[in-house]
């Protein structure tokens, strides 16, 4: 199976000091929903940072598609969700997308087909003349979802994407995250809620910079023995303390 990403021995220090990575290593499939796992604080943020060229690393590379992170090249190839709302307040959500995709380059004549087809696909399309600052924080995330969309990109990398969802919301998005791996897109999800963990076809779960594994939700659970991604995560935790 082809390589989305690569990560080399890389190691990130913040603060001068706090090593938020060490010397961590993985390759990444393409079209697959990978879990970043791990409790707050373990390195997820900041590794999802150091794939998309915002965080400098110390020591180490990361390849996307084969180009080096944080190249320009790879700006129209992956789109990156952060933990926080990337909208603006005092527009639409339709002007919201006309914005950024304008931003992204997008051919004038193309972004109604493309706003349209964005608002279908995340359930927005009745919130679409509706002023973002209105909106509920399930609705609020699910523009920023659909913000990442635009140009459906090769790679999307969503921080903590359904934080704050509730059950039923939360359970529609991870559908349209299957749609999107079975149409070739590769996803990263970032998450601290371990039965998310289930959902996802490869995992890395993280825990004080460092990776305690890396493998299919089945894959980890048979070599642990134990029958939930939580339960390995904490056998594995225990294991290497």
């Amino acid at each position: 199976m082809n390589s989305a990403i690569k990560i080399k021995n890389v190691t990130v220090v913040l603060g001068g000091y706090f090593k938020a990575l060490r010397k961590v290593r993985a390759e990444l499939p393409q079209g697959k929903i990978i879990g970043f796992i791990g409790p707050s604080g373990a390195g997820k943020t900041t590794l999802i940072r150091a794939i998309v060229g915002r965080q400098k690393i110390a020591s180490g590379e990361i390849a996307v598609f084969d180009i080096p992170a944080g190249s320009a090249q790879l700006r129209s190839q992956l789109s990156y969700m952060t933990q926080e709302l990337s909208v603006y307040a005092d527009l639409t959500v339709q002007e919201n997308l006309r914005y950024f995709a304008v931003m992204f380059g997008i051919k004038r004549q193309e972004i109604p087909g493309i706003i349209a087809n964005i608002l279908q696909v995340t359930d927005m399309t009745e919130y679409a003349k509706q002023l973002v600052s209105k909106l509920s924080g399930g609705q609020k995330q699910r523009v920023s979802l659909a913000i990442s969309l635009i140009g459906f990109p090769k790679l999307m990398v969503l921080d903590e994407p359904t934080v704050g969802l509730d059950p039923v919301l939360r359970d529609s998005i991870w559908k349209l995250f299957r749609q999107l791996s079975a149409s070739g897109t590769t996803l990263i999800v970032s998450s601290h809620v371990m039965d998310e963990a289930e959902r996802c076809d490869d995992l890395l779960l993280l825990r004080d910079g460092k990776i305690l594994a890396h493998d299919s939700p089945e894959a980890l659970c048979q070599r642990t023995g134990l029958k939930t991604v939580e339960q390995s995560f904490l056998k594995l935790v225990e294991m290497h303390s």
